[in-house]
């Protein structure tokens, strides 16, 4: 059976991938990196292409598509390193509303009117002198490593995994900007003192359902970002001279851009299957999810690493810009689980350890 893309999920991907090339250039993405603008007009026109209500359902005024539909759109984000809170607001924060039966919030999001933040690492991994406790409905503690400081509101983690609905306007919440490696998405850390927070469920499941889905489209997004780097790598190798030779007919560069592909292309199907099976709730369905996250982040860490190494000397100025990739690539692989622990999550759910 062959398995891959339809027609109309590769025409989305293509009307996307216009929109980023024509909006989304290296410059402006310096300028966001910078902090000299934001990503509000990147998001504004993402948002009328449908992508800020991609899997949100018709009924509540957005696109009804699926998970591969999502995963798809990822790659083209990452490809074009888009700043945008595409992973908190257009997937994660649906994922968790629909799943817990609150959808009042999900048709101004599909309009792109209201940015959701996510604040889930304290259920992914606990931080030192981080978490909240509850009392009557409101929160104090600290919570770190949230997406996306510009969000109108966020869903954060209680204690034993439930998710609350807190407004980045109510009292007691305070944000204060996390530097990252990676400049063109936002971090930051959310500081509640009694604040009000409307509980959204207490389904352990259903945060999970959440941080599965910004799984699936992170390794997308790390998948893009690897194929925009051995793209650059081999531009580079067919245009660069030594010994009036371009680089690209020495085997040894030969074999470094042969090698990425060779590791990187596997990668597409097991994104688009994970993609699939969260679409079709499947059996196997997180199980993928923890193994296209670990093993993209392992090899988009190689691509990146080799890429830079195609370039040489040049591989490092931001002239090029190839380190806005690779940061990106480096803010995956910790931001939702480490490879390691996203392994252990595996090994549980095939019951190898307790």
């Amino acid at each position: 059976m062959e398995f891959g893309l339809s027609e109309e999920q590769t025409l989305l991907q293509d009307s996307v991938s216009r929109f980023l090339k024509d909006n989304v250039t290296l410059d402006a993405v310096r300028e966001v990196a910078a902090g000299d603008t934001s990503d509000a007009n990147i998001w504004r026109g993402l948002a009328d292409l449908g992508i800020a209500g991609l899997i949100i359902p018709e009924a509540q005024g957005g696109v009804g598509l699926g998970m591969l539909e999502a995963v798809v759109v990822s790659e083209a984000l990452g490809y074009h390193i888009a700043p945008s809170p595409f992973i908190s607001s257009a997937i994660v924060a649906p994922t968790v509303l629909l799943a817990a039966g609150h959808t009042d919030k999900l048709g101004d999001i599909a309009a792109g009117n209201l940015r959701v933040g996510v604040a889930f690492s304290e259920a992914i991994g606990a931080r030192l002198d981080a978490g909240v406790h509850i009392s009557d409905d409101a929160l104090t503690g600290k919570l770190l490593f949230a997406f996306d400081a510009h969000a109108d509101a966020y869903l954060v983690n209680g204690p034993n995994r439930e998710i609350f609905w807190v407004d980045a306007s109510t009292t007691g919440l305070t944000r204060r900007s996390l530097t990252t490696i990676d400049k063109t998405r936002t971090i930051c850390e959310l500081q509640f003192n009694k604040a009000n927070a409307v509980p959204i469920s207490e389904d352990a499941e259903v945060m999970q359902a959440g941080i599965d889905a910004g799984r699936m489209v992170q390794a997308a997004d790390s998948l893009g970002a690897a194929q925009a780097m051995l793209d650059q790598a081999v531009a580079y190798a067919m245009q660069r001279k030594q010994f009036n030779r371009v680089i690209a007919s020495f085997q040894a560069v030969k074999h470094l851009c042969a090698e990425m592909a060779s590791q990187l292309e596997p990668c597409r199907s097991l994104v688009w299957y994970g993609g699939h099976a969260l679409s079709e709730q499947t059996a196997d369905a997180r199980l993928t999810v923890c193994h296209a996250n670990a093993h993209l982040s392992e090899v988009a860490q190689f691509v990146a690493k080799t890429s830079t190494e195609v370039h040489g000397g040049m591989g490092f100025t931001d002239l090029v810009g190839l380190h806005y990739w690779f940061k990106r690539i480096g803010a995956n692989r910790q931001l939702l689980g480490s490879p390691e622990a996203v392994r252990e999550e595996a090994a549980r759910l095939q019951n190898l350890i307790d």
